[in-house]
C-alpha cells in the first residue's frame, strides 16, 4: 500500500494560508512514465496525483513538491529553497536514470515507418551519416510523424532511440537541404546527449551548436522552417 501523503499537503496548505478553511485533500500515486504531478480544485476540494517515482522520495522533497503545486494553484510565490530542493532531487543522477528507465518501459511509441510518399528517411539519414559522420553512427529507429504536425517538426526520443519527422515535410515542395538540416540536427542530439549542469538540462551545447553550424545549407533550411 503507497504511504499516505495527505498530511504533508494539509501541513503545507495550512502554512501557505493560514486563515483559509481547510478543504478535503485527496492524494494518490499514478503510473505515470515520469516525473509528472498534478493539482486540481474541484468543488471545493484538492485532487493531487503523483507519479509512482515519488513513493520513496525524502519527506523534505515531497514537502517541496506539496508546497510548489499549492503554491501554484492559488497563484503564491513560490520559495526560493523549496523549489531548489525539488530541482536538486529532480535532476540528480538517480532520478534522471530511473527515470528514463520507467519512461522507456512504460512508455509507448507509435512507429509509422521511415518510408514516405516522396522522402525515405533511412536512405537520407544513410547519406548524411555517410557524409557528416564517417558512417559510424549506428541507425535508430525512424518515423514519419502521424499527422502534418508544424508545431513539432522533428525530435530525437532517447528512451525510444528513436528519430520522429513530421510529415509536413514529405512533399514534393519540401527542398532535400531542408529534411536533411531537420534530420542532421537530430542525429547531432544521438551524438551530444542532453547534459546536465548543475541544475540545468544542457541541450545544446557549444559541441553541438559547432557541427550544426557546419550544415552546408542551414542559412536556406532554417529560412524555409521559417516559412512552415
Amino acid at each position: 500500500m503507497a504511504p499516505d501523503f495527505t498530511p504533508i499537503f494539509q501541513e503545507e496548505y495550512r502554512a501557505l494560508r493560514p486563515r483559509a478553511p481547510m478543504p478535503l485533500i485527496w492524494v494518490r500515486f499514478r503510473r505515470f512514465t515520469s516525473l509528472n504531478t498534478t493539482i486540481r480544485l474541484r468543488e471545493g476540494q484538492i485532487f493531487v496525483s503523483l507519479s509512482d517515482l515519488l513513493e520513496g522520495a525524502p519527506e523534505t522533497v515531497l514537502r517541496a513538491i506539496a508546497h510548489i503545486l499549492l503554491a501554484k494553484l492559488y497563484k503564491k510565490p513560490i520559495d526560493a529553497t523549496q523549489n531548489m530542493r525539488y530541482k536538486r532531487f529532480a535532476s540528480s543522477a538517480a532520478v534522471t536514470k530511473q527515470t528514463e528507465l520507467i519512461r522507456h518501459a512504460r512508455g509507448s511509441k507509435r512507429y509509422f515507418g521511415p518510408e514516405g510518399r516522396y522522402y525515405h528517411l533511412e536512405e537520407v539519414f544513410d547519406a548524411l551519416n555517410f557524409r557528416f559522420f564517417g558512417g559510424l553512427m549506428g541507425r535508430p529507429q525512424l518515423t514519419w510523424s502521424e499527422h502534418m504536425a508544424k508545431r513539432s517538426l522533428g525530435h530525437y526520443d532517447a528512451a525510444h532511440n528513436t528519430i520522429v519527422v513530421s510529415r509536413v515535410f514529405d512533399r514534393p515542395s519540401s527542398p532535400r537541404y531542408a529534411i536533411e538540416y531537420l534530420l542532421y540536427h537530430e542525429m547531432l542530439h544521438l551524438k551530444h546527449p542532453v547534459r546536465m549542469r548543475g541544475l540545468r538540462r544542457c541541450v545544446h551545447s557549444a559541441a553541438f551548436k559547432a557541427e550544426e553550424s557546419q550544415f552546408p545549407q542551414l542559412t536556406e533550411a532554417m529560412a524555409y522552417i521559417k516559412r512552415l
